[in-house]
């Protein structure tokens, strides 16, 4: 039997929904002067909407599974030592981003979403990305594939798109803020390559693009759970090869090593040594 049922399923993208409507977009455009604040750089932000949505979904959590462990980015910002084996508890495991793309939210830009995972003995077994501005999600249980579930409750299978062929007829995502040079800037010369690039700050709705079949690749080397366990693990599920950097499984203790979903295998390899060509 699964651990997850369609109920409980069913719950999570709820409690997903009505955290976005009480406390995420009352907030959006309506910032108060104290409402955000700089974590490790201008770029890095947190809000109230992401403390005060990622207690709500928290509290939630642990009242309908109150023997599972609940990993939080802000809970994590607060106390670093929270990540330390995580992934190694017998425990079902709730991995939250409250507000990804925190730095959109706050710029009054509709380009973020909330994230949540869930892990059991080192793997991810499902994940729900929501979208609060449109009202809806995209989700997966291993195994099951992947859905776009709408806000009337309807339905649709998730496919990426077909192979491209060649680099220089893809669309792509390559996060590169977080790389050391050389490779920072190699990254960022060769993404010239594709056909066309997206960089919407926001790994949500990128991993959305890559699930829904509208971009063919998604790069990215700071990895951290809340951002890409749900992503990638929904990716997978519509067809997608995703692999660390080195060419090896990522799992959810891995926080280095990059991580890059593609189409296919094939399309994984062009695109790895196209952008990384010296």
């Amino acid at each position: 039997m699964s651990i997850l049922n369609a109920a409980d399923m069913d719950w999570l993208a709820a409690l997903l929904l009505d955290v976005g409507v009480a406390e995420i977009m009352p907030r959006f455009r309506n910032l108060g002067d104290g409402d955000v604040q700089e974590k490790s750089s201008p770029a890095d932000l947190v809000t109230e909407a992401d403390v005060n949505a990622e207690r709500a979904i928290t509290g939630a959590l642990l009242e309908r599974f109150p023997q599972s462990l609940v990993l939080g980015e802000e809970a994590v910002a607060e106390n670093p030592a929270l990540l330390d084996g995580w992934s190694r508890s017998d425990k079902l495991s709730f991995v939250i981003d409250p507000i990804d793309g925190t730095f959109n939210f706050a710029s009054g830009v509709a380009s973020f979403g909330v994230m949540l995972s869930v892990v059991k003995d080192g793997e991810v077994i499902a994940g729900i990305i929501h979208d609060p501005v449109g009202k809806d999600w995209i989700m997966a249980q291993k195994g099951s594939g992947a859905v776009l579930r709408r806000s009337d409750g309807g339905e649709s299978a998730l496919k990426v798109a077909e192979p491209a062929g060649a680099v220089d007829r893809m669309i792509g995502s390559a996060s590169w803020q977080h790389m050391a040079e050389p490779e920072r800037s190699t990254i960022a010369r060769n993404q010239g390559m594709c056909l066309g690039s997206v960089a919407y700050r926001c790994a949500a709705q990128e991993y959305r693009l890559l699930a829904s079949g509208y971009i063919h690749f998604a790069l990215y080397n700071k990895l951290m759970p809340w951002d890409h366990l749900a992503g990638t693990l929904i990716c997978e599920e519509a067809g997608a090869y995703v692999r660390r950097f080195d060419g090896g499984a990522y799992l959810p203790e891995h926080i280095d090593g990059g991580v890059l979903a593609a189409t296919d295998p094939d399309s994984w390899n062009k695109v790895r040594e196209a952008l990384w060509r010296p």
